[in-house]
């Protein structure tokens, strides 16, 4: 990995689009997260490099990655069946990027063999699960209660920590933000569950000698992104620190 001249680690920050005229609203909906995740990556001192995966070929994101100091993959579509397994067709199925989650499957995989600090946010974290061999529930049976219906689709719920290392950078007593209707289903390789759901999805996961996590929340969402992201990033840079230390 690098670093940028002036000794300020580069973020490497994984979406898929920049523009989707078949959904709109829904990029309407990715941007209003991506904006606090830029602002407080750099009030923390990184230099965020963004790249839409879906709309350049799989060698600029493959590049970036292999020259970032860490690695955040964002939300988005679901991840292609194709990669796990899943019928194609499934309660809530839609648009896929397979080309865009092939090149985050490459990220995830160059980051565990790298020990490159990495962070996925809820398809960040299903992108991880899958690439490391694990597969997705495609529709919750309890979807209700982790993504709402209406303008809003975000809902608010409490995680249980069951993994130590995510304590100082998750604080459980907080109210987090879901909208999601898949969730990891046969842990992939290498993989701890860190988080649940009262109802017992799983909302975090750590890697058990990488330095790679993945939150199913939204810590990025405007109301919550300078409470709840930045200590995930202050923990990713911490891991740029000492890679082999971080879990």
């Amino acid at each position: 990995m690098t670093t940028s001249p002036a000794s300020q680690p580069v973020l490497a920050l994984l979406h898929l689009r920049t523009s989707r005229p078949h959904a709109a609203d829904f990029q309407v909906a990715l941007d209003a997260l991506t904006t606090p995740t830029v602002r407080v990556a750099e009030q923390l001192g990184w230099r965020v490099v963004p790249v839409a995966s879906a709309e350049v070929a799989p060698s600029v994101t493959a590049d970036l990655v292999a020259g970032a100091d860490a690695v955040v993959i964002m939300g988005g579509e679901d991840v292609d069946p194709a990669f796990y397994g899943g019928p194609d067709i499934y309660p809530g199925s839609g648009h896929h990027e397979p080309d865009a989650d092939l090149a985050h499957i490459a990220a995830v995989r160059h980051c565990v063999a790298a020990c490159t600090p990495l962070l996925g946010i809820c398809r960040g974290l299903q992108v991880l699960n899958v690439a490391l061999g694990g597969t997705l529930v495609q529709h919750l049976p309890t979807a209700a209660g982790h993504r709402a219906t209406g303008e809003d689709h975000f809902v608010r719920n409490r995680i249980t920590l069951s993994d130590a290392s995510l304590a100082t950078a998750v604080d459980a007593a907080q109210e987090v933000r879901c909208t999601h209707h898949q969730a990891v289903e046969r842990l992939g390789r290498g993989l701890v569950v860190a988080a649940r759901a009262a109802d017992g999805v799983v909302e975090a996961l750590v890697h058990e000698s990488a330095p790679v996590t993945g939150v199913q929340w939204h810590p990025e969402h405007p109301e919550t992104a300078d409470a709840q992201l930045a200590p995930l990033l202050t923990r990713l840079r911490a891991q740029c620190a000492a890679p082999l230390l971080a879990g």
